[in-house]
């Protein structure tokens, strides 16, 4: 059985439900790093489930490094505009700009497939998979730029 402590953790750590975090402890028997694999693995079922809700609305984000001699533009599309406007969606924008600074991707396939820069434990798509989870509503990477001085 999860506790009340345990339960507020992982939900600080993944930002998802706390009812989903409970479900998640209690399948894990109250271990964290446990409980953080099930809900890796339902956020892709998450994912599969909203794969034919219809895209309405996202944002552009964009990311410049350092002085400004590389930067990256990227369209993360959701449901609604009550998502869109979201701090943590448009943050999850911005972390995939700044990756795509940082590991150059020539496709949307290859991006998705790359280990995340900020964290190699997982893949961009599985970030994106958690950010479904976590707003309950289908995210899909659209499209993206990369764009450097003198290339």
């Amino acid at each position: 059985m999860a506790d009340t402590q345990s339960i507020k953790v992982l939900r600080d750590q993944t930002g998802i439900s706390l009812a989903e975090c409970k479900k998640a402890l209690d399948e894990a028997g109250g271990d964290l790093a446990k409980a953080q694999v099930v809900l890796k693995a339902k956020g892709a079922e998450t994912a599969d489930k909203k794969s034919d809700r219809n895209l309405g609305s996202g944002v552009v984000e964009c990311y410049i490094h350092g002085a400004g001699a590389i930067g990256a533009m990227v369209e993360l599309a959701c449901e609604t505009d009550f998502v869109a406007k979201n701090v943590d969606f448009k943050a999850l924008a911005s972390d995939i700009a700044l990756h795509i600074v940082a590991s150059a991707p020539e496709t949307v396939a290859e991006l998705l497939a790359q280990e995340f820069v900020k964290d190699p434990s997982q893949t961009v798509e599985t970030l994106i998979q958690q950010g479904t989870q976590k707003f309950g509503e289908r995210i899909v990477l659209t499209r993206f730029a990369r764009f450097a001085l003198g290339a």
